[in-house]
């Protein structure tokens, strides 16, 4: 079987941690300039490899095969959340360019190929998964000219232009080209490590139910508006939120998660009490009758609100994605990889975080991969993966991309 080459999959993590570094993480938001330095950085490894590698019109970074036989299409993201981690994203297009490097140099696989991506901005700085939405035409240019990058409003266009991008084509994908996609990624959360495991396979990608939820009160003096009278919007929010973290455990999932994210009060001042409240709020699990009953009950609890409170609330969904379920043959070839390289260590999970590969799904098999995350931390410059743990996972990614090459 093709064989990883560890000190290369280690030295290229490193060398992308020095494009922003941040501490121990990273500071790489997309089309940074740290972030464009990644990105033909990547370039320029994909060409080592013997790659035909370019950057498309929306930042993707694509090396392609020249094989004739059989291909899989590997990939994540180079770009990071601000002030954040160094793996999360690098470490599966990372393990994708030493799979097509191990793959390309093995002669019992000549006539197969790997082709790597690194999509666009799956942080959503500019939006939601930019790069692999756009390849699979599900990113119209009206979405383009009005998005905007959240921080600070700098607008697409402007950043695709500075970046050298404007009217370079975008690249679509090619029906039949591919036998699937396999993503690898760090967990983010402490699932394999609290367990002594090494290998998370994927069974579903959980579908993420954001809402607005706002209360409209009366804003007034603190010191004068009586108890009695006043309609204090926050107030109001924050005991909905606390029937809701009450209520959800006794209806969700064994996964299911839900986090009020932001509230935000106006005026917002310490001596007035808030006429208006905001809570964006969400829920995520993999199961869609789950779902539903979450959703319900927030309906419902909302409606109880409304009967007895003095703030009228009201709900707007903001998203509902689908879950996305991984290829059974997939979860089946990282499996038979996890038994040579990591016996007994390997679990099937779903994840808890959005993907790629939720996008992939829709339009060939998909699986994915993960390995542990220290502590169960990401997002935050803290986020570590062992060297151990990173050239396992490399290992188990490479086989199982040779198994699905020839399954």
């Amino acid at each position: 079987m093709p064989e990883i080459d560890a000190a290369r999959v280690l030295a290229d993590l490193r060398k992308l941690r020095t494009f922003g570094e941040y501490k121990t993480g990273v500071h790489r938001p997309t089309f940074s300039k740290e972030d464009l330095a990644a990105r033909h950085w990547m370039v320029g490894r994909m060409q080592e490899a013997g790659l035909e590698a370019r950057i498309d019109g929306i930042g993707s970074v694509f090396g392609l095969s020249q094989a004739a036989g059989p291909k899989l299409l590997t990939g994540s993201h180079l770009e990071s959340q601000n002030y954040a981690g160094w793996l999360d994203g690098p470490l599966g297009v990372v393990y994708g360019l030493d799979a097509a490097r191990a793959i390309g140099a093995n002669p019992a696989f000549a006539d197969c190929g790997v082709d790597v991506a690194a999509w666009c901005d799956e942080e959503g700085h500019f939006g939601s998964f930019l790069g692999s939405r756009s390849y699979l035409g599900l990113l119209p240019e009206e979405e383009i000219d009005a998005a905007r990058n959240r921080y600070d409003g700098r607008p697409l266009r402007d950043a695709l232009k500075e970046a050298g991008l404007a009217g370079v084509s975008r690249e679509q994908v090619q029906p039949g080209r591919y036998k699937g996609y396999l993503e690898a990624h760090i967990e983010q959360g402490d699932s394999l490590e609290s367990s002594g495991l090494k290998i998370g396979i994927v069974t579903a990608i959980v579908a993420i139910w954001q809402y607005r939820i706002t209360a409209v009160g009366e804003q007034n003096h603190a010191g004068t508006t009586s108890m009695k009278r006043r309609r204090d919007a926050g107030l109001s929010v924050v005991r909905l939120l606390g029937e809701i973290d009450r209520r959800f455990p006794e209806i969700a999932g064994a996964r299911s998660v839900w986090t009020a994210g932001r509230i935000t009060l106006e005026p917002g001042a310490p001596s007035i009490v808030p006429g208006r409240a905001e809570a964006l709020f969400q829920f995520r699990d993999a199961d869609p009758a789950t779902l539903d009953r979450l959703q319900a009950e927030l309906y419902r609890l909302v409606e109880d609100a409304n009967r007895s409170g003095p703030c009228p609330i009201t709900v707007e969904i903001l998203g509902q994605s689908t879950p996305a379920l991984m290829d059974e043959g997939l979860q089946q070839a990282l499996e038979a990889a996890a038994s040579v390289h990591a016996a007994g260590l390997a679990t099937r999970m779903p994840s808890g975080a959005g993907h790629d590969a939720q996008y992939l799904a829709r339009v060939m098999p998909a699986g994915m991969m993960f390995v542990p995350s220290i502590g169960g931390i990401s997002h935050h410059w803290t986020e570590n993966t062992s060297d151990e743990d990173i050239v396992l996972g490399a290992r188990v990614f490479c086989d199982a991309v040779a198994r699905a090459l020839r399954a």
